[in-house]
């Protein structure tokens, strides 16, 4: 069994897509349709930068996701007959559900759009913040975050692997996360570069306006199911992803549990499409899955001749 892998924030680089579009009328048409839609001129932000600007929550969002899609395309697959599963990290569940056709490439745009501008104003710039614990499992950052909080605000926002998980929340409790972390066992605590402290209680208004925007959207089933990000679970009903889609934005991603529970479910076969930052999650999770990779024309080129 098969499952595809769709990234989420971190894995924008400037120059993602040129060259796909380049070299495929179906990656074009995917940037075409998402820079209409937004109206404003994504793919060229994409294409040539400047880097700070691509960073931005609000672009990063649709800029990954466009990404993946246009990979997609290009393989010219029917998702059904090469995957069992699909599944995303964060926004990257957008992806998957468009991928799957649960969601058009337009209101997916629209909605990573409004979700990247609801997140960045839910909490003032300087109030919160997010951290990686090396070395840490589940557990040992749960009693990391706990120790740290104080009154304020420290929950698990990622549990990403065996041993990186992402905590989130007050600056101040973050901070204090950071310095007591080595302390309780944990390797490392670094800092990360974001511009809100997502996945958190903290969120709680932009997943306000992701309710108010996703009650107008239509949700259709998915071509294979989804493991969702708060549930770990494989989910196909519209009514289920809708909700979901509203309490990802302050739950944890619980990416280990869906990976695991994928894998014992028969799925032995990751396709990360549209980067290469979750294939070493993957085998850190499941040892012994096969994980490819897809994110230029020769990635897709390889991966068709393999599935054909």
């Amino acid at each position: 069994m098969r499952a595809f892998i769709f990234p989420g924030q971190g894995s924008q680089a400037v120059g993602m897509g040129a060259a796909l579009a380049g070299a495929s009328r179906a990656a074009r048409d995917v940037f075409d349709e998402v820079d209409e839609t937004l109206g404003q001129n994504l793919f060229r932000l994409m294409r040539d930068g400047p880097d700070d600007e691509l960073k931005l929550t609000e672009n990063a969002q649709p800029a990954i996701m466009a990404h993946s899609i246009a990979v997609f395309r290009t393989m010219g697959v029917q998702l059904a007959e090469v995957a069992d599963f699909v599944a995303g990290h964060s926004l990257g569940e957008y992806s998957a559900l468009c991928a799957a056709g649960s969601l058009d490439l337009a209101t997916t745009a629209k909605l990573l759009k409004l979700r990247g501008q609801a997140m960045q104003h839910a909490v003032p710039v300087g109030q919160g913040a997010m951290a990686a614990l090396l070395g840490a499992d589940l557990a040992l950052a749960q009693k990391i975050a706990q120790a740290a909080a104080q009154g304020e605000v420290c929950t698990v926002a990622n549990d990403n692997d065996p041993s990186q998980v992402v905590i989130s929340g007050h600056k101040g409790a973050i901070d204090r996360a950071i310095q007591m972390a080595k302390d309780m066992g944990a390797k490392r605590a670094l800092p990360l570069p974001v511009s809100a402290p997502f996945h958190c209680p903290l969120m709680q208004p932009a997943a306000e306006a992701m309710r108010d925007a996703l009650s107008y959207v239509v949700v259709e089933t998915p071509a294979v199911p989804v493991f969702a990000n708060v549930s770990a679970r494989p989910e196909s009903d519209p009514d289920t992803i809708r909700d979901q889609l509203v309490e990802q934005v302050t739950g944890m991603v619980r990416w280990r549990e869906s990976i695991a529970n994928m894998f014992d479910a028969g799925v032995h076969e990751f396709v990360e499409v549209g980067g290469k930052v979750l294939g070493a999650m993957v085998k850190r999770i499941a040892p012994d899955a096969k994980v490819t990779s897809v994110a230029g024309i020769e990635d897709i080129e390889a991966l068709a001749r393999e599935i054909a």
